[in-house]
């Protein structure tokens, strides 16, 4: 080979690695965001909202996609996907995180304990908050920020006014040991079931009731095949948005300047529609006219503590006194005067 062929051929190697790596540099950081609720739920488009903010804001070097409603994993399966790196994002509940673990999240999960939304704000907007976040890094996460769904309310084919209206009856929870003891210290049978499985499992009778926010209730037609709805509020749904460890440790650290904004300005965002969302779905609930929406009395309402307020204690040892306690002084929730 002549070296006229020779130096031709690596000028052309070169002319190809850096068309190359130019196309690369150019090509957006794309960010896979799943989440198992419909698009018009506060999650839904919460997401939607950050995906607006990004790729606004990084002027198109980053680009979120977005995949609702367990289009692409089951809430099952979307944290070992984040874990293997398959997503970049997702936004589980809190009561996904005690059987990775880190059972400190569960703390969310005891009835009660968030007696309303401005208790919830001094605890995930505070010292507290950003502590839970920071356990899941050993897992590979790492914590941005937390979302509100609301209160959860308590759906059957029976009205459900007093714990012995519980007795028997077969009710889907998320996967949580804090609520297969709710449930059972009011006498019913908790069965653990995907997000996306509800709505056939209350149809079909495989279980009885379920407990949800009014918005997930009614994007998922739940209240379809639901007869009754208490207004209980007598536990909490939120989220926090995670990311995967390594993939965010390897981003630039402008674009994670950018990204870290966009999740501020995101989660104001979704705190300030969840409860109008909820509002607005349970008017909907009541205008389609096929569950009737319950009230309870005080007395009622004293008596749902009462039967449930053991779970706070029973749960003690799992979750960590100093986590329960940490919650009482900040939320003002006394449990001898329940």
């Amino acid at each position: 080979m002549s070296l006229r062929t020779h130096l031709g051929r690596v000028l052309v190697g070169l002319t190809l690695a850096f068309g190359i790596g130019g196309a690369q540099a150019q090509s957006p950081i794309v960010i896979k965001f799943s989440h198992v609720t419909a698009s018009d739920t506060p999650k839904g488009r919460a997401a939607d909202k950050f995906k607006e903010l990004v790729e606004k804001k990084t002027g198109g070097k980053v680009k979120i996609e977005v995949y609702p409603n367990s289009t692409l994993y089951k809430d099952k399966e979307e944290l070992e996907a984040l874990q293997l790196g398959s997503v970049q994002m997702l936004a589980p509940s809190l009561a996904k995180f005690g059987p990775l673990g880190v059972k400190e999240f569960e703390v969310f999960d005891l009835p009660y304990i968030l007696p309303d939304r401005e208790a919830l704000r001094k605890v995930v907007d505070g010292p507290m908050g950003a502590s839970l976040l920071k356990k899941l890094e050993p897992k590979g996460f790492i914590g941005l920020a937390y979302w509100d769904n609301g209160f959860k309310q308590m759906t059957a084919n029976r009205p459900l006014l007093l714990p012995a209206d519980f007795r028997g009856q077969k009710m889907r929870i998320q996967s949580s040991k804090v609520l297969e003891a709710q449930f059972r210290a009011l006498g019913a049978i908790p069965q653990v079931m995907a997000f996306s499985e509800v709505y056939q499992a209350l149809q079909t009778g495989v279980v009885d009731g379920t407990e949800n926010t009014a918005s997930n209730i009614y994007t998922q037609k739940m209240h379809e095949v639901q007869k009754h709805l208490t207004m209980s509020n007598h536990g909490y749904i939120g989220y926090a948005v995670i990311v995967n460890k390594s993939f965010w440790e390897g981003l630039p650290a402008d674009v994670r300047g950018q990204l870290d904004e966009a999740m501020k300005e995101a989660s104001v965002y979704a705190n300030e529609v969840a409860q109008k969302d909820n509002d607005d779905a349970l008017e909907a609930i009541r205008k389609a006219g096929k569950t009737e929406i319950h009230n309870p009395t005080p007395e009622q309402v004293a008596a749902w503590k009462k039967a449930l307020v053991s779970v706070h204690k029973d749960m003690a040892s799992r979750i960590g006194k100093e986590v329960i306690q940490n919650f009482y002084e900040a939320t003002g929730f006394d449990p001898n005067k329940s």
